[in-house]
């Protein structure tokens, strides 16, 4: 049985809940990270010596990174409906997946940790508000893509491309601050919403 390493409430490990759902693969998953079990014990290290999660086992197969296992899943488990086997297809929904965990996230980590874990080290002045400028600029973005060519990002049909945005976009909704009116973004949220495993792991409650 797939085994998953990492607190649910990881934006990185509810990438992998997801998708475990939506494939409807059998797991288990055990806490590890901010304020579970330490990633640097050793344990933990022998599964990854880089300490973050998630991590997974599949049948003594150990793997990191959010996106790889993702991908991973899909491909293992047949589902070329959410991962597609042509190649042009298929770079779409990784080009959408890279920009999901770089230009759209980075902007958010100061946003998420200085607002909702109140983290001394983003409580400097300025770095919520240039994090919340940046990450508004991104959405714009997004919300011109979806608006053109949706209503999901790689077109007419759910895939992995809508499973790391769709993380930030509830984080966009869930955390209070002032933001534009986004009518596209705002649709596809309420879309992904009508999936149980985004109800699940996605728009759960949590940012």
């Amino acid at each position: 049985m797939l085994k998953i390493y990492g607190r649910a409430n990881s934006s990185n490990v509810r990438k992998v809940l997801w998708v475990a759902e939506e494939i409807g693969i059998p797991y288990t998953r055990s806490d590890w990270g901010r304020g579970h079990r330490d990633t640097n014990e050793p344990e933990f290290k022998r599964l990854s010596p880089f300490g973050v999660v998630p991590v997974v086992d599949d049948d003594g197969f150990v793997l990191r990174e959010s996106n790889t296992i993702v991908r991973y899943l899909c491909s293992k488990h047949g589902r070329a409906d959410l991962y597609p086997v042509e190649l042009r297809a298929r770079a779409l929904v990784e080009a959408w997946m890279d920009w999901g965990s770089t230009d759209l996230y980075t902007p958010v980590r100061p946003v998420f940790l200085g607002l909702v874990w109140k983290s001394p080290a983003f409580q400097t002045p300025g770095v919520i508000q240039a994090g919340i400028a940046e990450w508004t600029r991104q959405m714009r973005l997004l919300d011109a893509e979806l608006a053109a060519n949706g209503p999901h990002l790689a077109g007419a049909s759910f895939t992995i491309a809508d499973i790391a945005a769709g993380i930030i976009v509830n984080r966009w909704f869930s955390i209070e601050f002032a933001k534009p009116e986004l009518p596209a973004v705002s649709a596809y949220y309420e879309m992904l919403s009508a999936r149980p495993a985004y109800r699940a792991h996605g728009r759960n409650g949590m940012p």
